[in-house]
């Protein structure tokens, strides 16, 4: 999708359709609250006014009306959003709003749009939510029904300027990065092996201009990373260890941020099989992996200046003949021994072994994510990520950021008492404890492996994965 910035006023624009941002009728300053919807009513001879009027129009949350040929205007169609309470407004709201629009315009085969806004605030919101909305996870259909993808998106701001610009550049990195993301998290597992994500890690980090490195199964061997190759040895897959390296231009301080992103290609779940139902969705349990990928991606294009590192232990978990079985017990990176008390608890494991070697690899800050527990979708739905941390401040970084970009992260408790629960009388711990505070249980397992390195966990296995469409944004992959 081209994206550019349009400097003229709305009357002015050509194009095939006009968006606009107005609000919920019952909003403080009622649905016109925004300059450019009082002059685009006033252009219009009034029809906003008349489309509220009417009732069949309120500005609820991703409600559209379109005019055709709207007089006053040079755009050939007029699209009309709701945005729900003006007070309520964000950046956050306007990427999901600037994504419905987009997803309602692309039903029609609109190929050009341009979104009139008040203030260049939300400009890279607005464009994230555009190339999030026109992203459709249907590659492999013959008979594609979800229109035609938009080729231009215009962010129309009078007057124009350079910040403007580097802002639209920073959003369309940031959502292409994450439709990239969710192309490898919607491949089928026949197509998506831990070999493949390799490859396509490496070519990736090639356009980029990072580093790479694959460690295959007899490196791994080499360094003892029994915890990783315990969970891979079911599989005719082989198990791989993708590290993606990025270091800035200037010089980069002590910090040395090492991202850690589970890449179980399949989860069967091994010798403690998953129930059928569901199990075709275990595709996307390298969620976590593909997030780094696609962040590594991101990263390599805005050039912090931080030195960053990417982690992510690739594996395949099958119940082969070689499979572990529940009771064995596997010796990890760091030396400490897990006895395997359910095999399909075996993100922790991989992930183990990732997080030692991060550290290993210098790291002084830790960030994982994974689909790591169905716990976390008993405890917050499919709302929030659940997020564990042994570090306060770090946390509230971590924080701080998932706000100002409309994230919902939830802060779960990580409190010692917990330990108890992975307790093993045949090795240093379980994998798993009973049923109870599961999603807390898998974090205190894998704090066993970080220390005292600063340390922030996400599961995301209740928010990576879409059930139903949304107005902006399609089923899949988040």
């Amino acid at each position: 999708m081209e994206i550019k910035l349009n400097p003229l006023p709305p009357d002015q624009i050509e194009t095939e359709a006009l968006v606009i941002v107005t609000f919920d009728k019952d909003s403080p300053e009622g649905g016109l609250a925004s300059g450019v919807a009082k002059k685009i009513n006033a252009l219009t001879g009034g029809w906003l006014e008349d489309l509220y009027a009417s009732g069949e129009f309120s500005g609820k949350a991703f409600e559209t009306a379109m005019l055709h040929r709207p007089g006053g205007l040079k755009a050939k169609r007029l699209l009309v959003i709701g945005a729900g309470k003006s007070d309520a407004f964000s950046a956050a709201e306007l990427r999901r709003v600037a994504g419905a629009a987009a997803r309602s315009l692309r039903s029609k085969s609109v190929s050009e749009i341009t979104l009139a806004l008040d203030a260049g605030a939300g400009a890279a919101a607005a464009v994230e939510g555009a190339i999030l909305g026109d992203y459709e996870p249907d590659r492999y259909k013959t008979d594609k029904k979800n229109g035609k993808a938009i080729e231009r998106f215009a962010v129309a701001l009078e007057g124009g300027g350079a910040e403007l610009e580097q802002a639209l550049e920073r959003g369309r990195i940031i959502a292409e990065c994450q439709n990239f993301t969710r192309d490898l998290v919607g491949e089928p597992a026949n197509r998506m092996s831990p070999t493949a994500l390799a490859e396509r890690a490496r070519e990736m980090a090639a356009e980029q201009g990072l580093e790479c490195e694959v460690l295959d199964r007899d490196r791994m061997a080499q360094l003892g990373m029994g915890a990783l190759l315990g969970v891979a040895q079911g599989s005719a897959e082989p198990p791989v260890l993708i590290v993606l390296r990025y270091r800035p231009n200037e010089d980069a301080g002590a910090v040395h941020l090492g991202l850690v992103g589970k890449g179980v290609t399949f989860d069967s779940g091994g010798i403690s099989i998953k129930p059928s139902e569901g199990m075709e969705k275990m595709k996307y349990d390298m969620a976590g992996g593909a997030a780094v990928i696609g962040a590594m991606r991101a990263i390599a294009q805005l050039r912090p200046a931080i030195t960053v590192t990417g982690v992510i232990p690739a594996v395949e978990n099958m119940p082969g003949s070689r499979a572990q079985r529940p009771g064995d017990i596997v010796t990890t990176l760091s030396g400490k021994t897990i006895e395997v008390l359910n095999t399909d608890a075996e993100g922790r494991l991989i992930l183990a072994d990732a997080l030692s070697y991060a550290r290993r690899l210098g790291s002084t800050h830790l960030v994982d994510a994974a689909t790591l527990t169905g716990a976390i979708v008993v405890a917050l739905g499919h709302v929030n990520v659940g997020v564990f941390t042994n570090d306060q401040a770090l946390l509230d970084k971590v924080l701080a950021a998932a706000k100002a970009e409309g994230e919902k992260l939830w802060p779960m408790p990580l409190d010692e008492d917990y330990k108890e629960q992975l307790k093993s009388p045949f090795a240093d711990l379980a994998n798993v404890g009973n049923r109870w505070g599961g999603a807390v249980t898998a974090a205190m397992f894998l704090k066993e492996f970080v220390e005292t390195t600063p340390w922030v966990h996400l599961d995301i296995a209740g928010t990576a994965w879409l059930e139903e469409a949304k107005p902006f944004m399609a089923k899949g992959p988040s």
